[in-house]
């Protein structure tokens, strides 16, 4: 049962694209949702229930190989069976209704499976078996909120009634308005002449004003694009699409759901995450197990911040190594997913979750800080100095921000991304006024000057040998390219071909990585030229510049002959060009950067600033085009950062561009517009220091085309040519 229940991305590897295997995955996929229909039965949970606790009553000297075998099957048959994905289209279920997985869920908890996972959990005898838990508890709760799991059976709270009441208002005065636009568009009597009027002011095709043949009702609602057909968007253009879906349970399911994690933290959150993440530091755990911890971090924080906040019972997790963990794996899979396009959707899911863990870790923090508990606020503190102090935790947002992609990232992603980064500059403003001052770490490049002996042909040209010396060179270095190219281990991880913390974007770094596979070659390094083709053909596929797809391993070596020869560009310091017009053989000072790490006051606007870049708030207005799906606070979130970018930094002109404006316009003509006090407020104070600027600066209306940086505003309020003058 247990091999028959395999998930089928585990039997596939991934959803496969051509038809005929497409068409046997589903085929599986929907025999394990008849499976997962057929164990929504007491009955059978029952079974695996009574088994697994007689084989847990045995004592260690007491149970053989094969106990342990079947304890291991049961739990991994109950993983599968949870993994199975809801067939939404078939279902057609509504919040508060019995899925498929409610009542798997139900026959759980009456069979009393719940209660042996819970022993599983807090037992320090059965250790090994943490792993399998974890995993089976995230799947139960894969669809829950915690927050609203918190807040179950205690009734409505003020708040939630508050949203409601304003999400009904919303929906009201839009129906209002569209009720007020149709009543204005019936006229009192038909009238199949409704007669063609020329628009003065806007030009159709030609020179001539434009014709509209519709009634005048119909006027605003015109534009040059009706009628054209829509712009087909490339599949690897489109936006990555939201795979999770939160939806209510039943009440019964989510009050059994409410009492296991009740019980969970205060018996088994703590050992289990403890156990788990001895198993990953040790290596024991598979590929990839990482996320079940981040999400049961994420998960069962949040579900104790919302419930009764108990800083105690998620000990265990409230530690400095737990952010430098969490911040370790969200780094890597940010350079994975740059570097690994194929893998780039999953490596972004993981680096979702563990943003999400991230989130909650400074929401808890933050929440320990309003403490009535002296301990609890000097543990707070203790935590917040020391992930302010170093520079890699304050540099994370801006990375994430400015590698966004919404092609493999969905907009969920963004909106954390956008709260967290609102909460991580809160606490730091707020710790610092606390402080008074700040001392943080800093890593700098320092430059060091080195003493070596240049040859001629070196300074001269920009290939380092001569060509005599390169035809010597290369029957060696050919031979140790067959070799390699025949070697299946040859990996691809082990070499990036870029460099992600440069500001360079990665699309330009190719000049730069044709150069790295040119030295690894006149260095003698086959192995590594080659892996880094490869990785680079990988990262840059466009134009076959690193060869194609399909290449064969000789055309690689022709290629790679091709690199050796080619004279690429290289970058030269003053010494090197000074190095050119001396004798043959002459001293030159190559310059090596060390990174130096100080302390230095840290001053909060200068970090502010950083954030003034165009990449920023572009990610900023994309998430705030959604302002109508968006949640208040999330809305709350972008108008507060743009606010101190225009207010506190004063420089509202970057927030000068058409496409915000053309938001602004939308948001201002809104019926509901109402709701969105905040939004509307900062709409009106950015257009009315445009149109203020547009009164000094006509230039000012070409600008709105452009996205600027802080060299273009400053020459756009102080007047062009300001910077030379300076």
């Amino acid at each position: 049962m247990v091999n028959l229940t395999q998930p089928a991305l585990l039997c596939f590897g991934s959803v496969p694209k051509e038809p005929s295997f497409r068409h046997h995955f589903l085929q599986v996929l929907a025999y394990l949702q008849a499976y997962k229909e057929a164990f929504a039965s007491e009955k059978a949970f029952g079974v695996l229930s009574e088994t697994l606790y007689e084989l847990l009553q045995l004592g260690w000297e007491e149970r053989q190989e094969e106990d342990s075998l079947l304890i291991e099957r049961i739990l991994l048959l109950v993983r599968n069976v949870l993994h199975v994905p809801a067939d939404l289209d078939q279902e057609k279920r509504i919040d508060d209704d019995a899925s498929v997985h409610d009542r798997l869920l139900w026959a759980i908890h009456l069979s009393g499976l719940d209660d042996l996972l819970l022993f599983l959990a807090s037992s320090t005898a059965e250790h090994q078996w943490s792993l399998h838990v974890l995993e089976i508890i995230s799947l139960i709760f894969r669809d829950q909120n915690p927050e609203q799991l918190a807040g179950v059976g205690q009734g409505r709270l003020a708040q939630e009634r508050r949203t409601a009441v304003a999400e009904l208002e919303v929906l009201r005065q839009r129906e209002m308005a569209e009720k007020k636009t149709r009543a204005l568009q019936r006229g009192n009597r038909h009238s199949r002449f409704g007669g063609s009027y020329i628009v003065q002011g806007l030009k159709s095709i030609g020179e001539r004003d434009l014709i509209f043949h519709k009634g005048l009702h119909n006027l605003q609602n015109y534009t040059s694009d009706l009628g054209k057909q829509p712009r087909r968007v490339p599949k690897r253009r489109q936006a990555a699409r939201e795979l999770s879906v939160q939806r209510r349970s039943a009440l019964n399911v989510r009050l059994f759901l409410r009492d296991f994690c009740s019980e969970f933290l205060e018996n088994c959150y703590n050992r289990l995450m403890g156990s788990v993440k001895d198993h990953l530091l040790r290596e024991k755990a598979q590929q990839h197990d990482e996320t079940y911890y981040m999400w049961a971090l994420a998960f069962f924080m949040a579900f104790n911040r919302a419930a009764s906040f108990r800083p105690g019972l998620v000990s265990e997790t409230l530690t400095v190594r737990t952010f430098h963990f969490i911040e370790q794996n969200l780094t890597n899979y940010y350079e994975m997913m740059l570097t690994d396009r194929k893998e780039a959707t999953s490596w972004a899911r993981r680096m979702h979750l563990a943003l999400k863990a991230y989130q909650e870790l400074l929401a808890t923090v933050n929440e320990m800080n309003v403490s009535p508990d002296e301990a609890v606020r000097e543990s707070s503190r203790i935590i917040q100095n020391n992930i302010f102090y170093v520079m890699e935790y304050r540099e994370l947002f801006l990375a994430l921000f400015r590698k966004f992609d919404e092609r493999c990232q969905p907009r969920s992603f963004l909106r954390d991304l956008v709260e967290t980064t609102h909460l991580f500059l809160k606490m730091l403003e707020r710790f610092c006024r606390s402080r008074g001052n700040l001392m943080v770490q800093n890593k700098r490049k320092k430059r060091k000057k080195k003493k070596k002996v240049l040859d001629q042909s070196v300074a001269s040209g920009n290939v380092p040998y001569s060509p005599e010396e390169l035809e010597s060179v290369w029957p060696s270095l050919a031979e140790q390219l067959q070799c390699c190219a025949q070697d299946p281990e040859l990996s691809l991880d082990s070499m990036v071909p870029f460099d992600a913390a440069s500001e360079v974007p990665v699309e330009e770094q190719r000049a730069e990585a044709m150069v790295r596979i040119q030295d690894c070659l006149l260095a003698g390094q086959a192995p590594q030229a080659l892996t880094l083709l490869r990785s680079a053909r990988e990262v840059w596929p466009e134009g076959d510049v690193f060869g194609s797809q399909d290449i064969s391993p000789e055309e690689e070596i022709q290629l790679l002959k091709q690199i050796v020869w080619a004279p690429l560009p290289r970058q030269q310091g003053p010494e090197e060009q000074g190095a050119e017009e001396e004798d043959e053989e002459e001293v030159e000072e190559e310059e090596l950067h060390v990174v130096e790490v100080l302390e230095k006051e840290f001053n909060f606007l200068d970090y502010l600033k950083r954030f003034a870049n165009s990449t920023v708030i572009q990610a900023y207005v994309l998430l705030l085009r959604g302002y109508k799906q968006n949640s208040a606070h999330t809305n709350h979130c972008v108008v507060k950062m743009l606010h101190r970018l225009a207010y506190d930094l004063k420089m509202e002109a970057l927030l000068f561009q058409l496409s915000l404006f053309c938001l602004f316009n939308r948001l201002l003509s809104d019926p509901a517009a109402g709701a969105y006090k905040e939004l509307v407020t900062f709409a009106r104070y950015i257009l009315g220091k445009f149109f203020a600027l547009a009164v000094v600066n006509q230039k000012a209306f070409v600008e709105l085309l452009f996205w600027k940086n802080t060299a273009v505003v400053r020459e756009m309020t102080e007047g062009y040519g300001s910077l030379d003058g300076g």
